[in-house]
């Protein structure tokens, strides 16, 4: 009995599909990548100061909690009448009460009258104030530091603290600004989450605004 072999025809395999690649996925990719490590290098390297800044905004919205802490004290001196003639010789002046009292905050005034030279000295939680008297050269300052809650306070509103930290501020402003456009950005590339989190974006404005509308006189 003779019989066929039966003849099979080759399978053939489909070919591995190319996803291909276009512009516009490689510039999502990275814009992805920029936002996220942006957003993770931007926060830590401002995190310090950004947790100072978030830290003293409550101190400075309870400043009664930390009111007792206020210290005054009064000195006395005499300055050299030849530094209190017509031309009045305030450089002289100051470096002295400087020195005589450990005076570092800025001078923040400097008016001399007829009967006496008043000086004042400003800094972040500190005042100084001076009065000359021209006829005698004797003097009278008045110190109040204000303890550690007021120094940080006024460094949070940059008050009395300086021109280089003036800039720091300015810094910190563009580096929170950067921080959170980069954090929310991300949001839009995440699908599944987009929608809940611009939600609730948008909860959290209103709800601001809401409490800013009803309650801020």
């Amino acid at each position: 009995m003779t019989g066929t072999v039966p003849t099979f025809a080759p399978v053939q395999m489909p070919a591995p599909v190319r996803h291909e690649t276009s512009w516009k996925h490689k510039w999502k990719k990275r814009l992805v990548t920029w936002a996220r490590w942006s957003h993770i290098y931007l926060s830590m390297v401002s995190f310090g100061i950004l947790f100072f800044f978030a830290a003293t905004g409550l101190t400075l919205n309870h400043q009664d909690w930390f009111a007792g802490q206020q210290r005054t004290t009064t000195y006395k001196g005499v300055v050299d009448r030849a530094w209190l003639g017509k031309d009045v010789d305030g450089l002289h002046i100051v470096e002295q009460l400087r020195k005589a009292h450990g005076i570092k905050a800025t001078l923040g005034d400097f008016r001399a009258e007829d009967g006496q030279i008043s000086i004042s000295f400003k800094g972040p939680g500190y005042s100084a104030d001076a009065f000359v008297d021209r006829s005698t050269g004797s003097y009278e300052v008045t110190e109040t530091r204000s303890g550690w809650a007021a120094v940080m306070n006024d460094l949070h509103k940059g008050r009395d603290s300086g021109r280089v930290w003036g800039r720091l501020i300015d810094v910190v402003a563009v580096f929170m600004t950067l921080v959170s456009l980069s954090g929310l950005s991300l949001i839009f590339f995440l699908a599944k989450w987009r929608r809940s989190g611009l939600i609730l974006l948008g909860i959290g404005s209103a709800v601001a605004y809401v409490l800013y509308a009803l309650f801020v006189p």
